[in-house]
C-alpha cells in the first residue's frame, strides 16, 4: 500500500487535534481532539501544562491514525501547526519543563514592555523583528521565566535549558530529544528573530538578556525535521512540515499571491495579507511577519491580531451562562431587538492591533433594562466584525492593493451564517467561506505532504481550493457608517478608562 496518509497535528489554545488527510487530494479521513484546560494563576496571567499538551498530541495522533484504518507504515509524514508565541522552557537532560507554558494571551510582562518602550527600544525591535513591544510575543515571557524560576538563568547560561514555542517543544518530545528546531514562521513571532536576515538577532538577544544557547535551529517550513520515536505510532514517522497556526491557515487558504487576505476566527482573530518577497513596514501598527520559508526563501505578510474573537462567545457561555453551546450564538443574535445598539469591547486581555493597549479591559456600552441574552450575543459577534474592519482599514493604509480584496475566512466562528453576513456588511466586501474549514490543519498537511512528495505543486493546490459560500454586503452605507462610528466611540471610551 502507498504511504498516502498525512497526520496534521494542530495544537491550539483551547484544544489539541490531529486530522488525518489522504493524499494527494488531502481529503480528511479521520480526526481526534482533546480540550486543553487553561490555568489563570493571577489576573492577566494565562498558562498551559506543556506535558499535558504533549500527552494530548500523542493520544490524538494515535486515535486519528486508528480511525483512518492505518498504521505507521501508511503515514507519509506528520505536519505540525501550533499556537504561536506560547513559551516553554525545559531541562535538556530530563526533557521536563521547569514551569508551565506561558500562553500568548498572558499579560504579566506588560510593565517590562512599557519600560523598554519608554527607554526608546521599540524602533530597534520593530526594525529587526517586524513586531511591536508587547507581552504577546515570546521574548519577555522567556526573560520572565529566566528571572523568576529559581536557578533558571544560571542553568540557561550553563547550556542546560532549551527554549521553544509549542512546535519546538512537540518536535523535541516526538523525536525523543534528538531535534531542537523550529521553522521561520514561529521564529518570527518570538521578538528575537531578524526577519530580513533570517537569523536570531544578537542585539535583540542582548536587549532581552536571552542566552543564545537556549535557541532552536531555524529551518524551512517544509522539509525533514526528524523522525518520531517508534513508541509514538509503532514505528518511526517523519515530521516534514511546521508552521505557526496563522501561517498554516494562510497556506490552507491557498493565499500564495501578494494581495490575498485570509482571516482565522478561533479564540482570537488573525488577519494576514500576503505581501510577497519583501517585508512591508507598517505605518498603522500592524505586524510584519514571515508568511512562509521554502528552500531558504522567505515570503512575508502584514498581520493584524485580535486577542478575543471566539473567546467572547466562550465568555457568554462559561462566564455568564447565556449560551449552552457556542454554536447557538448566531441564532440567538438573530433574535436581538434591532432597536438596541449594544457594543461589547472584548478587551479581556487588553486590545491587540491596531491599538496595542495591554492594560485595556473589557467594557459594555448601550445597556438598558431591556437588554438581554440576545443583545449580548449580538454584541459579542458584532465585536468580531468591528475589530476585523479596524484591521482592514489599517491594511488599506499600508498596502494600496488591499482596498477591494476578497476576504477568505476560516475557523470555528465562520460556521455561523449570521456572523459572516454581518462581517461582509461591515467590511463592504465579499467574504468567502471554503468547503474545508479546518484550513490550519490543511496547511500543515500540505507543507508536510509537499516535502514527502505526495501533494501537488502550489498552483494545483490553489486551483483545488473550493468555495462553499460567498457572503456579499447588503447593508446600506449610512447604517454601516453609523454602526462603525458607534464602535469607534466605544473603543475610545474603553482606552480612556474610568
Amino acid at each position: 500500500m502507498p504511504r498516502d496518509l498525512i497526520l496534521a497535528l494542530d495544537q491550539g489554545t483551547t484544544s489539541t487535534r490531529t486530522i488525518a488527510f489522504r493524499a494527494p487530494q488531502l481529503a480528511p479521513a479521520a480526526s481526534a481532539r482533546r480540550d486543553l484546560p487553561q490555568h489563570f494563576p493571577a489576573s492577566g496571567w494565562v498558562e498551559h501544562d506543556a506535558e499535558q499538551i504533549f500527552a494530548h498530541s500523542v493520544e490524538t495522533l494515535r486515535e486519528a491514525l486508528a480511525q483512518a484504518g492505518g498504521t505507521a507504515a501508511d503515514v507519509a509524514a506528520i505536519g505540525i501547526t501550533n499556537q504561536r508565541e506560547t513559551t516553554v522552557l525545559w531541562d535538556r537532560a530530563t526533557g521536563k519543563p521547569i514551569h508551565k507554558a506561558i500562553v500568548w494571551q498572558d499579560r504579566r510582562t506588560a510593565a517590562t514592555c512599557a519600560a523598554l518602550r519608554a527607554a526608546g527600544h521599540e524602533a530597534l525591535v520593530t526594525q529587526r523583528s517586524g513586531l511591536l513591544l508587547d507581552p504577546y510575543f515570546s521574548a519577555t515571557k522567556l526573560a520572565w521565566l529566566l528571572d523568576n524560576v529559581e536557578g533558571a538563568r544560571a542553568a540557561a547560561e550553563a547550556g542546560r535549558l532549551a527554549f521553544g514555542t509549542i512546535d519546538t517543544w512537540l518536535l523535541w518530545r516526538l523525536t525523543g530529544g534528538r531535534v531542537h528546531a523550529t521553522d521561520a514562521t514561529n521564529a518570527s513571532r518570538t521578538m528575537l528573530y531578524n526577519i530580513a536576515k533570517g537569523a536570531w538577532d544578537p542585539e535583540l538577544l542582548d536587549l532581552f538578556r536571552i542566552p543564545d544557547s537556549l535557541l532552536p535551529e531555524v529551518r524551512d517550513s517544509s522539509g525533514l525535521f526528524g523522525q518520531t520515536v517508534a513508541s509514538i505510532l509503532g514505528d518511526a514517522v517523519p515530521v516534514m512540515g511546521i508552521a505557526g497556526d496563522q501561517q498554516a491557515a494562510t497556506v490552507g487558504q491557498a493565499c500564495f499571491s501578494p494581495g490575498m487576505v485570509k482571516s482565522t476566527y478561533g479564540t482570537g482573530c488573525f488577519l494576514m495579507l500576503h505581501t510577497g518577497a519583501i517585508p512591508v513596514a507598517s505605518r498603522s501598527r500592524l505586524l510584519t511577519t514571515v508568511a512562509l520559508q521554502l528552500a531558504g526563501k522567505r515570503t512575508y505578510a502584514l498581520e493584524g491580531a485580535i486577542f478575543v474573537a471566539g473567546a467572547a462567545v466562550q465568555w457568554l457561555r462559561d462566564g455568564l451562562g447565556v449560551l449552552r453551546e457556542a454554536a447557538e450564538a448566531g441564532a440567538l443574535a438573530a433574535r436581538a431587538d434591532p432597536g438596541q445598539q449594544v457594543y461589547l469591547v472584548p478587551a479581556f486581555v487588553g486590545l491587540g492591533a491596531p491599538h496595542w493597549e495591554p492594560e485595556a479591559r473589557g467594557a459594555l456600552f448601550g445597556l438598558t433594562r431591556a437588554t438581554g441574552p440576545a443583545e449580548l450575543a449580538r454584541a459579542a459577534l458584532e465585536s468580531v466584525a468591528y475589530q476585523t474592519r479596524d484591521l482592514i482599514e489599517a491594511m488599506r493604509t499600508d498596502w494600496a492593493g488591499s482596498a477591494d480584496t476578497v476576504l477568505r475566512v476560516d475557523g470555528g466562528m465562520v460556521a455561523s451564517d449570521w456572523t459572516m453576513q454581518f462581517l461582509a456588511d461591515m467590511l463592504a466586501a465579499p467574504v468567502d467561506r471554503p468547503v474545508v474549514l479546518e484550513t490550519t490543519a490543511l496547511g500543515a498537511a500540505y507543507l508536510a505532504g509537499s516535502a514527502a512528495g505526495v501533494c501537488p505543486d502550489p498552483a494545483a493546490f490553489a486551483q483545488a481550493w473550493a468555495l462553499q459560500r460567498r457572503f456579499v454586503p447588503h447593508m446600506a452605507e449610512a447604517e454601516r457608517a453609523s454602526r462603525y462610528s458607534g464602535w469607534q466611540d466605544a473603543v475610545r471610551r474603553t482606552l480612556r478608562g474610568p
